[in-house]
């Protein structure tokens, strides 16, 4: 059953609209990283907004029973918005996503945009619930990441794309405890994969600004978990994920800073919020 859409505050709210400022940014430090970083990357990125918003979508679509008892105001389970109009929406966002990409990249890019668009399905319809699912999540990021790298070199971003990757399976196996909480074991795993995370992107001979940026991520993501891992109760826990999403632009900035392009990395990294989510 498909119905017309209230307002678009709701829509915005189905798909998470504020959180896609986090997406830009796995594009830019793949084009960085593979020299590839110009004009056609905006493209790219707007590609994978797309694609991040019809993710959201389809999550909401799927999780409509579960979200009825846990989260009832979202837009699903509150009436505002029907199941059929969130898939509607997850569909058209999709195509457009690997159009656009296919418009800014080609061919390549094409190649790359839809098996992104696959894997975000593939999560959202059956991988999320399973112990592959933080791996899935992860992958999402990473192909994300080698999207901005399409016509480049492509190696080159294996590393960041690698680092994106470990930083996502990180935020993805904390946010399967943000409703009932985990053992301190949890937190205390993901705080030092973050260090690790941390100081992969730090790494580059142009350190300053790479080591400031991670170190800045390494502060803001690490401060949460380290809490969660003095009482790991579900408040924690989800602010822990919070602080995951909303600082992963200053790792990104700093892979983007670490691939010689500092100025950008910076405004990159401006992105994250200036204060705890």
């Amino acid at each position: 059953m498909t119905a017309p859409v209230r307002s678009w505050r709701d829509l915005a709210e189905l798909v998470r609209a504020p959180a896609a400022l986090s997406v830009p940014g796995d594009v830019i430090a793949g084009a960085a990283a593979a020299g590839r970083l110009g004009p056609r990357t905006a493209g790219l990125a707007g590609a994978s907004v797309l694609l991040y918003w019809a993710g959201m979508a389809a999550n909401d679509w799927a999780d409509r029973d579960l979200d009825a008892v846990e989260r009832p105001e979202r837009p699903i389970p509150s009436g505002r918005i029907a199941p059929g109009t969130a898939l509607g929406v997850a569909a058209g966002l999709t195509a457009a996503g690997v159009a656009v990409a296919g418009l800014a990249g080609g061919r390549r890019a094409l190649a790359v945009a839809a098996p992104l668009a696959g894997a975000v399905w593939a999560y959202d319809l059956g991988l999320k619930s399973t112990p592959a699912g933080p791996a899935a999540m992860a992958t999402c990021r990473a192909l994300d990441v080698l999207l901005g790298a399409v016509g480049g070199r492509l190696r080159r971003a294996a590393w960041p794309a690698a680092v994106v990757f470990a930083h996502t399976y990180t935020v993805t196996a904390l946010s399967r405890s943000e409703v009932d909480g985990a053992t301190p074991a949890l937190p205390k795993a993901t705080l030092v994969g973050t260090a690790a995370v941390a100081a992969s992107a730090a790494a580059s001979r142009r350190a300053l600004v790479p080591a400031a940026l991670a170190g800045w991520y390494a502060y803001r993501y690490g401060a949460p978990q380290l809490a969660a891992v003095r009482n790991p109760d579900a408040a924690r826990v989800r602010a822990s994920v919070g602080a995951g999403i909303l600082n992963l632009p200053a790792l990104q900035g700093a892979l983007t800073a670490r691939a010689g392009r500092p100025l950008t990395g910076i405004a990159v990294a401006a992105v994250a919020p200036s204060r705890g989510c």
